[in-house]
C-alpha cells in the first residue's frame, strides 16, 4: 500500500488544497509565512515548522508531504531573518516559535484548522526552538525535533567545539540583521546551561515527542546533541517518547522520504490526520 503522503489528492475533493501566505506580528514585527492546507472539508490537524539558522533549508518538501497526508503545514521566517524586519537573535526566534502556536490557531476559522490538534516540527535551531517551545505550552500536542542543535550542552562544551559554534555562528548571516557571530555566540554564552535540551525533560514527561538525529551529522554531531537529550528524556521517562538515528547528513539529504514517513507516521499517532 502506498503511503499517503506521496499521493495528490482526489481531484472531486472539495475545496481543493491552496496555499495561501500569511502574517502574524511576533514582538510588534509581522512575520511572512505559507500556509500549506489540504484538500477537503477538515478541520484539518497543524504542524508548524522551525527552520534552522540561517534558514537556507526550510522543509517545503516535509510541508507538503504533510499536506498530501492530511496536515496543514506552517513554514515561515523569523524576526530578522529572509527580509522580515526585526533583529534576528536566538531569543527572538524562541519568541517567534512560541507566537507561531496561537497564530496559527487564529488562522483556524478561515482555513478549516482544527486549533486543538497543533504539533510543531523543527530542524536544528529549529528542533531546538521546537522543543522548547512544547516543553512551555502543554497546548502543543506533539513535537518533533530534527537534528536539533543543543544550544545548552555547546555552551558547556571544550573550547574546540565553541570555536567551531562561533565560526559557524559568523559564516551564514547574509540571510540575517541586526546581528553578527559575536552576538549570537555572546548570547548563547550567556544562556548557558539553562538551555540545554535534558533540562527540558520534567516538562516533556507527558508529551508526544519525537528526537532524529543524522549519524553523519558535522553540525550537530548525536553524540553531543543527541545523546545525551535521549538519556535524559528516557530517563525521566518520556512515555511517548520516539527516537531514531538515520545515516545521513545534518539535513537529511539523502534521507528525505525516509524523513517525511517518520514524522508523518509519528503525527499519525498522536494527532490522526
Amino acid at each position: 500500500m502506498t503511503d499517503r503522503w506521496l499521493l495528490d489528492p482526489d481531484p472531486a475533493l472539495l475545496p481543493p488544497a491552496r496555499t495561501p501566505e500569511v502574517r502574524f506580528a511576533s514582538g510588534g514585527v509581522p512575520l511572512l509565512g505559507v500556509l500549506h492546507v489540504p484538500a477537503g472539508p477538515g478541520p484539518h490537524p497543524i504542524a508548524v515548522l522551525l527552520h534552522g539558522f540561517p534558514g537556507n533549508e526550510r522543509n517545503f518538501d516535509l510541508a507538503q508531504a504533510l499536506r498530501r497526508a492530511g496536515y496543514a503545514a506552517l513554514v515561515f521566517h523569523y524576526r530578522g531573518s529572509w527580509g522580515v524586519g526585526g533583529t534576528y537573535s536566538f531569543a527572538n526566534v524562541l519568541a517567534d516559535a512560541a507566537r507561531a502556536v496561537p497564530a496559527v490557531r487564529e488562522l483556524a476559522a478561515e482555513h478549516a484548522l482544527d486549533p486543538e490538534r497543533v504539533a510543531l516540527v523543527g530542524h536544528s535551531l529549529g528542533g531546538f526552538a521546537a522543543l522548547r517551545t512544547a516543553a512551555h505550552d502543554p497546548s502543543v500536542r506533539a513535537v518533533t525535533a530534527i537534528a536539533a542543535f543543543d544550544f545548552g550542552a555547546v555552551s558547556q562544551a571544550p573550547d574546540v567545539v565553541l570555536r567551531e559554534a562561533h565560526d559557524m555562528f559568523g559564516s551564514d548571516l547574509l540571510p540575517l540583521r541586526g546581528t553578527d557571530g559575536d552576538a549570537l555566540f555572546a548570547e548563547m554564552l550567556a544562556a548557558g546551561a539553562a538551555w540545554r535540551l535534558a533540562g527540558l525533560a520534567p516538562a516533556l514527561a507527558g508529551r508526544a515527542v519525537q528526537v532524529l538525529a543524522a549519524s553523519h551529522d558535522t553540525a550537530a554531531p548525536p553524540a553531543l546533541h543527541h545523546e545525551p537529550v535521549i538519556a535524559a528524556y528516557t530517563a525521566e521517562p518520556i512515555h511517548r517518547l520516539e527516537h531514531a538515528t538515520f545515516p545521513t547528513d545534518h539535513v537529511f539529504s539523502d534521507h528525505r522520504q525516509a524523513l517525511a514517513r517518520a514524522v508523518v507516521t509519528f503525527l499519525d499517532r498522536h494527532l490522526g490526520a
